[in-house]
């Protein structure tokens, strides 16, 4: 029978329909994978690829936001970018935050992820609750609660709780005093307040991989609660540690409603300035779209080379594990 097929030529037909039904099924699942994924492409390339290559383009020029692009002036925007003292100090005040971010929110929102994750607290889902709520708050909303805690008036929240507990304290100017020597702490301050229980939040579902038998082995070997946090507990976390610190870096330079109103736009004499505030200040509200999309880029390469080195150094360990 085979022999009749090989002579009829019935062989290499059926070989021939095989490839080709294969061929048409790989054609069929790229079409399905491209009709999928077209639309977030659209999206994408319309509301992110394009604006970031127009803002590229007008950081070229001055322009006002009115008119044809004439006006070429070159690298001049950012030439008076990084001459301006405002900006230098809006960029100090950023890394700042960034800084304390990475250094003071995200250690608190792990001790208290712990606490409520796995100590042996009683209520602790009533506590996790209340953790978490300042995190469902808008950035609005917060901002203007804060700005009556922080008034500089004997009677704000802040200075009344520091006068009854501290003997001899003033009352301070928390939201009003000339760069960073109180505003930015207490911006800083707000900022942990808001966002601390969204990266314990992230902290407690990490906490569910680690494996409790092998914390308890550690215990029967003699190892004390601290050694179990450092040589167990902390590393078997490390991917959801890395994530954390990506999540706030960024998070902390696009940061923008919360500081805008708590400092009155930057105030007193635009000393209490970050990126996004001066930009939005000195470049939209001005129009002068030609500045300000020099400052847009300045944030922009910042955050893309903190993004691609930290997850080419620190990240590529999650990635190849997925």
């Amino acid at each position: 029978m085979a022999a009749t097929r090989q002579r009829l030529g019935i062989q290499p037909l059926l070989r021939d329909q095989k490839r080709t039904d294969k061929l048409r099924e790989e054609i069929n699942k790229y079409l399905t994978v491209g009709l999928l994924v077209l639309p977030g492409m659209l999206i994408f390339v319309l509301f992110v690829l394009i604006p970031i290559f127009k803002a590229a383009q007008y950081s070229l020029y001055e322009w006002r936001g009115f008119g044809e692009l004439t006006n070429y002036i070159g690298l001049d925007n950012y030439d008076r970018l990084f001459h301006q003292k405002i900006f230098r100090s809006a960029l100090k005040h950023s890394f700042l935050i960034t800084f304390l971010s990475v250094g003071v929110q995200l250690p608190i929102a792990l001790s208290l992820a712990l606490l409520v994750g796995r100590g042996t607290l009683r209520g602790k889902s009533i506590f996790r609750t209340i953790l978490f709520v300042p995190y469902v708050f808008s950035e609005v909303i917060t901002a203007i609660i804060w700005s009556y805690v922080l008034h500089p008036s004997p009677n704000g929240l802040a200075n009344l709780v520091f006068g009854k507990l501290i003997p001899g304290f003033e009352p301070q100017t928390w939201l009003a005093s000339p760069g960073q020597n109180t505003v930015m702490y207490s911006v800083f301050a707000v900022l942990t307040w808001k966002y601390f229980g969204f990266h314990m939040i992230i902290y407690m579902a990490g906490l569910q991989g680690v494996s409790r038998d092998l914390e308890d082995a550690a215990r029967v070997d003699g190892a004390n609660e601290m050694n179990v946090l450092r040589f167990i507990t902390l590393p078997s976390l490390a991917s959801t540690l890395r994530l954390t610190v990506f999540l706030s870096v960024l998070g902390s330079f696009q940061q923008f409603a919360v500081v805008w109103i708590l400092t009155r736009e930057g105030s007193p004499a635009n000393a209490n300035h970050i990126i996004s505030t001066y930009l939005y200040k000195f470049g939209i509200k001005t129009f002068y779209l030609g500045y300000g999309s020099a400052i847009a880029i300045t944030l922009f390469l910042i955050t893309l080379v903190f993004s691609l080195g930290y997850q080419r150094m620190a990240m590529q360990k999650d990635y190849s594990k997925s």
